[in-house]
Protein backbone atom coordinates (compact mmCIF):
# COMPACT_ATOMS: atom_id res chain seq x y z
CA UNK A 1 0.00 0.00 0.00
CA UNK A 2 1.57 3.38 -1.14
CA UNK A 3 2.31 6.33 1.22
CA UNK A 4 -1.07 8.29 1.71
CA UNK A 5 -0.35 12.23 1.26
CA UNK A 6 -2.81 13.91 3.34
CA UNK A 7 -4.68 16.96 2.11
CA UNK A 8 -5.96 20.22 3.75
CA UNK A 9 -9.57 19.80 2.40
CA UNK A 10 -9.89 16.49 4.87
CA UNK A 11 -8.63 15.18 7.99
CA UNK A 12 -6.67 12.23 8.45
CA UNK A 13 -9.22 10.08 9.64
CA UNK A 14 -11.41 11.12 6.32
CA UNK A 15 -8.40 10.67 4.07
CA UNK A 16 -7.12 7.42 5.58
CA UNK A 17 -10.99 5.45 5.62
CA UNK A 18 -11.40 6.74 1.50
CA UNK A 19 -7.89 5.65 1.32
CA UNK A 20 -8.48 1.88 2.46
CA UNK A 21 -11.81 1.67 1.18
CA UNK A 22 -10.64 3.00 -2.59
CA UNK A 23 -7.73 -0.18 -2.27
CA UNK A 24 -10.66 -2.32 -1.18
CA UNK A 25 -12.43 -1.70 -4.27
CA UNK A 26 -10.10 -1.34 -6.74
CA UNK A 27 -8.98 -4.82 -5.78
CA UNK A 28 -5.19 -3.71 -4.71
CA UNK A 29 -6.37 -5.09 -1.50
CA UNK A 30 -7.48 -8.81 -1.87
CA UNK A 31 -10.89 -10.46 -0.76
CA UNK A 32 -10.01 -12.38 1.98
CA UNK A 33 -6.43 -10.40 2.87
CA UNK A 34 -6.16 -9.61 6.11
CA UNK A 35 -5.87 -5.93 7.22
CA UNK A 36 -3.20 -5.45 10.01
CA UNK A 37 -4.10 -2.09 11.49
CA UNK A 38 -0.31 -1.36 12.49
CA UNK A 39 1.06 -2.58 9.39
CA UNK A 40 -1.61 -0.41 7.43
CA UNK A 41 -0.11 2.54 9.64
CA UNK A 42 3.58 1.89 8.73
CA UNK A 43 2.38 1.57 5.04
CA UNK A 44 0.58 5.08 4.56
CA UNK A 45 2.29 6.95 7.37
CA UNK A 46 -0.07 7.71 9.83
CA UNK A 47 -0.68 6.79 13.22
CA UNK A 48 -2.96 3.39 14.38
CA UNK A 49 -5.75 5.91 15.59
CA UNK A 50 -7.06 7.01 12.12
CA UNK A 51 -6.59 3.28 11.04
CA UNK A 52 -8.20 1.71 13.89
CA UNK A 53 -11.60 3.93 13.24
CA UNK A 54 -11.17 3.35 9.48
CA UNK A 55 -10.97 -0.29 9.76
CA UNK A 56 -14.34 -0.27 11.65
CA UNK A 57 -16.01 2.25 9.78
CA UNK A 58 -15.23 0.06 6.46
CA UNK A 59 -16.71 -3.20 8.78
CA UNK A 60 -20.06 -1.17 9.19
CA UNK A 61 -20.26 -0.96 5.46
CA UNK A 62 -19.68 -4.60 5.01
CA UNK A 63 -16.37 -4.28 3.41
CA UNK A 64 -14.69 -6.49 6.01
CA UNK A 65 -15.20 -8.47 8.52
CA UNK A 66 -13.83 -9.41 12.03
CA UNK A 67 -12.97 -13.02 12.84
CA UNK A 68 -11.76 -13.60 16.63
CA UNK A 69 -8.00 -14.17 16.76
CA UNK A 70 -7.73 -13.92 12.55
CA UNK A 71 -8.87 -9.79 13.49
CA UNK A 72 -9.73 -7.45 10.37
CA UNK A 73 -10.05 -9.77 6.65
CA UNK A 74 -12.04 -8.22 3.27
CA UNK A 75 -14.51 -10.10 2.44
CA UNK A 76 -14.74 -12.65 0.14
CA UNK A 77 -16.57 -12.56 -3.31
CA UNK A 78 -20.84 -13.38 -3.26
CA UNK A 79 -22.64 -13.88 -5.97
CA UNK A 80 -26.16 -13.00 -4.00
CA UNK A 81 -24.68 -9.78 -3.63
CA UNK A 82 -23.87 -9.17 -7.20
CA UNK A 83 -27.45 -9.93 -7.86
CA UNK A 84 -28.93 -7.69 -5.20
CA UNK A 85 -26.43 -5.01 -6.18
CA UNK A 86 -27.41 -4.93 -10.02
CA UNK A 87 -31.34 -5.42 -8.89
CA UNK A 88 -31.02 -2.49 -6.77
CA UNK A 89 -28.88 -0.42 -9.71
CA UNK A 90 -31.63 -1.08 -12.18
CA UNK A 91 -34.29 0.32 -10.09
CA UNK A 92 -32.54 3.65 -8.82
CA UNK A 93 -31.17 3.98 -12.08
CA UNK A 94 -34.38 3.85 -13.77
CA UNK A 95 -36.00 6.06 -11.20
CA UNK A 96 -32.77 8.35 -11.81
CA UNK A 97 -33.48 8.74 -16.10
CA UNK A 98 -37.23 9.25 -14.84
CA UNK A 99 -35.80 12.65 -12.71
CA UNK A 100 -33.49 13.57 -15.54
CA UNK A 101 -35.67 13.63 -18.25
CA UNK A 102 -38.36 15.37 -16.67
CA UNK A 103 -35.55 18.29 -15.40
CA UNK A 104 -33.39 18.53 -18.09
CA UNK A 105 -34.41 15.94 -21.35
CA UNK A 106 -32.32 17.32 -24.23
CA UNK A 107 -29.33 17.90 -22.21
CA UNK A 108 -29.25 14.69 -21.03
CA UNK A 109 -29.39 12.88 -24.29
CA UNK A 110 -26.67 15.60 -25.50
CA UNK A 111 -24.68 14.70 -22.56
CA UNK A 112 -24.97 10.87 -22.95
CA UNK A 113 -24.78 10.75 -26.40
CA UNK A 114 -20.75 12.86 -26.65
CA UNK A 115 -19.97 10.53 -23.82
CA UNK A 116 -20.47 7.34 -25.78
CA UNK A 117 -18.81 8.99 -28.87
CA UNK A 118 -15.75 9.24 -26.35
CA UNK A 119 -16.28 5.51 -25.65
CA UNK A 120 -16.09 4.38 -28.72
CA UNK A 121 -12.53 6.30 -29.43
CA UNK A 122 -10.97 5.23 -26.70
CA UNK A 123 -12.09 1.59 -26.89
CA UNK A 124 -10.69 1.69 -30.65
CA UNK A 125 -7.99 2.71 -29.61
CA UNK A 126 -7.28 0.10 -26.24
CA UNK A 127 -7.21 2.73 -24.49
CA UNK A 128 -9.34 0.71 -21.69
CA UNK A 129 -8.33 2.85 -18.63
CA UNK A 130 -10.28 5.48 -20.44
CA UNK A 131 -13.66 3.86 -21.23
CA UNK A 132 -13.54 2.70 -17.37
CA UNK A 133 -13.49 6.65 -16.84
CA UNK A 134 -16.40 7.35 -19.15
CA UNK A 135 -18.23 4.40 -18.26
CA UNK A 136 -18.45 5.81 -14.90
CA UNK A 137 -18.98 9.52 -16.10
CA UNK A 138 -22.38 7.88 -18.12
CA UNK A 139 -23.71 6.61 -15.32
CA UNK A 140 -22.54 10.28 -13.44
CA UNK A 141 -24.48 12.19 -15.99
CA UNK A 142 -27.27 10.65 -15.51
CA UNK A 143 -27.58 10.57 -11.30
CA UNK A 144 -26.43 14.19 -11.67
CA UNK A 145 -29.57 15.51 -13.76
CA UNK A 146 -31.63 14.21 -11.81
CA UNK A 147 -30.92 16.82 -9.22
CA UNK A 148 -30.78 14.54 -6.16
CA UNK A 149 -27.62 14.45 -4.12
CA UNK A 150 -28.66 11.49 -2.53
CA UNK A 151 -29.68 9.57 -5.39
CA UNK A 152 -26.31 10.48 -7.05
CA UNK A 153 -24.33 9.49 -3.58
CA UNK A 154 -26.12 5.96 -3.48
CA UNK A 155 -25.67 5.17 -7.63
CA UNK A 156 -21.85 6.16 -7.34
CA UNK A 157 -21.65 3.86 -3.55
CA UNK A 158 -23.75 1.24 -5.46
CA UNK A 159 -21.09 1.57 -8.32
CA UNK A 160 -17.74 1.54 -6.53
CA UNK A 161 -19.10 -1.70 -4.50
CA UNK A 162 -19.64 -3.48 -8.14
CA UNK A 163 -16.32 -2.45 -9.38
CA UNK A 164 -15.05 -5.13 -6.67
CA UNK A 165 -16.04 -7.62 -8.83
CA UNK A 166 -16.32 -6.11 -12.25
CA UNK A 167 -12.32 -5.26 -11.78
CA UNK A 168 -11.25 -8.85 -13.10
CA UNK A 169 -13.82 -8.17 -16.16
CA UNK A 170 -13.88 -4.55 -17.00
CA UNK A 171 -10.85 -3.79 -18.76
CA UNK A 172 -11.74 -6.13 -21.35
CA UNK A 173 -12.18 -5.34 -24.94
CA UNK A 174 -14.95 -7.44 -25.51
CA UNK A 175 -17.17 -6.76 -21.88
CA UNK A 176 -16.60 -2.85 -22.63
CA UNK A 177 -18.10 -3.37 -26.35
CA UNK A 178 -20.97 -5.27 -24.57
CA UNK A 179 -21.38 -2.06 -21.92
CA UNK A 180 -20.89 0.78 -25.05
CA UNK A 181 -23.53 -1.16 -26.82
CA UNK A 182 -26.04 -1.37 -23.48
CA UNK A 183 -25.48 2.40 -22.95
CA UNK A 184 -26.35 2.96 -26.20
CA UNK A 185 -29.54 1.28 -26.29
CA UNK A 186 -29.93 3.24 -23.00
CA UNK A 187 -29.50 6.38 -24.89
CA UNK A 188 -32.31 5.17 -27.94
CA UNK A 189 -35.09 4.11 -25.24
CA UNK A 190 -34.32 7.66 -23.73
CA UNK A 191 -34.73 9.86 -26.94
CA UNK A 192 -38.11 7.70 -27.84
CA UNK A 193 -39.62 8.79 -24.55
CA UNK A 194 -40.79 5.43 -23.79
CA UNK A 195 -40.75 4.95 -20.11
CA UNK A 196 -41.17 0.52 -20.30
CA UNK A 197 -37.93 0.18 -22.80
CA UNK A 198 -36.17 2.89 -20.74
CA UNK A 199 -36.45 0.15 -18.13
CA UNK A 200 -36.31 -2.30 -19.92
CA UNK A 201 -32.43 -1.48 -21.62
CA UNK A 202 -31.66 -0.23 -18.11
CA UNK A 203 -32.26 -3.69 -16.77
CA UNK A 204 -30.62 -5.66 -20.08
CA UNK A 205 -27.29 -3.88 -19.07
CA UNK A 206 -26.99 -4.08 -15.63
CA UNK A 207 -27.82 -8.08 -16.45
CA UNK A 208 -25.18 -7.99 -18.89
CA UNK A 209 -22.97 -6.70 -16.01
CA UNK A 210 -23.53 -9.25 -13.57
CA UNK A 211 -23.25 -12.39 -16.44
CA UNK A 212 -20.30 -10.84 -17.18
CA UNK A 213 -19.02 -10.74 -13.59
CA UNK A 214 -20.45 -14.26 -12.88
CA UNK A 215 -18.75 -16.06 -16.01
CA UNK A 216 -15.43 -14.36 -15.38
CA UNK A 217 -15.60 -14.02 -11.38
CA UNK A 218 -17.23 -17.07 -10.19
CA UNK A 219 -16.18 -19.41 -13.07
CA UNK A 220 -14.56 -21.93 -10.63
CA UNK A 221 -17.26 -21.21 -7.96
CA UNK A 222 -16.40 -23.84 -5.77
CA UNK A 223 -13.35 -22.48 -5.07
CA UNK A 224 -14.89 -18.87 -4.35
CA UNK A 225 -17.53 -19.44 -2.60
CA UNK A 226 -18.62 -20.97 1.21
CA UNK A 227 -14.90 -20.84 2.06
CA UNK A 228 -13.44 -19.77 5.23
CA UNK A 229 -14.15 -16.17 5.04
Amino acid sequence: MKKLIIKKDKTIRQRVYHHIREEILKGAIAPKDRLIEAKIAEEIGTSRTPVREALHNLELERLIISIPRVGYVVRGMDMEEVEQICEIRAAIEGLAIEWAVRKERDRLIQSLKRNIANQKKYISKGNLNGYVELDAQFHDIIARLAGSERLLELTQTLRRHMLRYRIQCIYMTETAERSMHGHERIVEAIEKGDSTEIAAAVKTHLIQARDDILYYVFRDADENIGDKY
